[in-house]
């Protein structure tokens, strides 16, 4: 069994998994709400120490991705940190900021690309499994995205720096993660990216217009459920044609993933769907049903 977490941090992204092996990863932080941060933060401690081996993942250094970066540090500790291998900068540093250089440039860094491997992320051992997290992107050898690097070096936007990462359970669920990567740069790249068939997609820009992914692309990945982030509504593209959550109205994402089911409870009590299966789950509370991952 293992657990993922969609945070409702309002206009920004926080993740965990507390894998099924001895691995706990974070994706991203966002701790911009003084009333929530400190449960947050306690959570993933709680959550952390369950396990051996824990990693801190950033998709880029948006000030929505990365806020509160500092105070995570010092309370948790970061030892593992995962990024693509950068020189971003900005003209106003914040703190935050400041503290993702840090991480980025230090010893505790490990950089992520496409097909990259390492031990437990990706490799077993006689030790431990591993957490079932792998990279589809970047191809640090495409020219678009080399742009992308240098436009972030200049102190532009880091969105199209952001990786592509997919966690996997073997025989289990299939989900995505893409960061703030936006549309017309995946439009451009996605020919070198080995999309396959998935059972959760976390929208990238938060569900905004300016990362809605192409119906090509939709058409491979195949996505049983999208999670839209929480940007302002008049930004948010709302995936039509495809079950969504949308966590503005459901506010906290858990997904309990065992086997071959994913069960899904969510913050708000009084929020519901019409597309998943009651199977009387309680092991969280505001329990709102579960779906059969795709067959592998």
């Amino acid at each position: 069994m293992s657990i993922i977490k969609s945070f409702s941090v309002g206009e920004g992204d926080m993740f965990y998994i507390q894998h099924g092996s001895d691995n706990f990863s974070v994706i991203d932080c966002y701790l911009h709400d003084e009333d929530k941060k400190d449960d947050i933060v306690n959570e993933i401690i709680n959550e952390a120490n369950k396990k051996g081996i824990t990693r801190f993942i950033s998709t880029h250094p948006d000030e929505d991705h990365i806020e509160g970066l500092k105070y995570l540090d010092e309370k948790w500790g970061i030892l593992n940190f995962y990024c693509v291998k950068n020189e971003a900068t900005k003209k106003d540093e914040s703190e935050d900021f400041k503290k993702y250089c840090e991480l980025r440039d230090s010893d505790k860094a490990y950089y992520i690309y496409k097909g990259c491997s390492r031990k437990w992320m990706n490799q077993s051992s006689d030790e431990r499994g591993a957490s079932g997290i792998s990279v589809l992107w970047p191809d640090t050898s495409n020219e678009e995205y080399i742009k992308a690097l240098e436009k972030a070096k200049d102190g532009e936007s880091p969105n199209n720096i952001s990786p592509i990462i997919k966690y996997s359970l073997e025989d289990g669920v299939k989900v995505l993660w893409m960061g703030d990567i936006e549309s017309d740069f995946l439009d451009k790249v996605k020919d070198d990216i080995e999309f396959s068939e998935i059972d959760i997609l976390f929208a990238p820009h938060h569900g905004r217009d300016s990362g809605k992914i192409s119906e090509d692309i939709l058409k491979i990945i195949n996505p049983q459920i999208v999670i839209i982030g929480e940007a302002k509504s008049k930004h948010l593209n709302y995936y039509s044609k495809y079950n969504t959550i949308t966590q503005n109205s459901a506010g906290d994402i858990i997904f309990e993933c065992i086997d071959n089911k994913v069960h899904i409870y969510v913050g708000n009590e009084s929020y519901s769907v019409d597309f998943l299966n009651n199977e009387n789950r309680n092991t969280f509370n505001n329990y709102i049903g579960s779906f059969d991952v795709h067959n592998n």
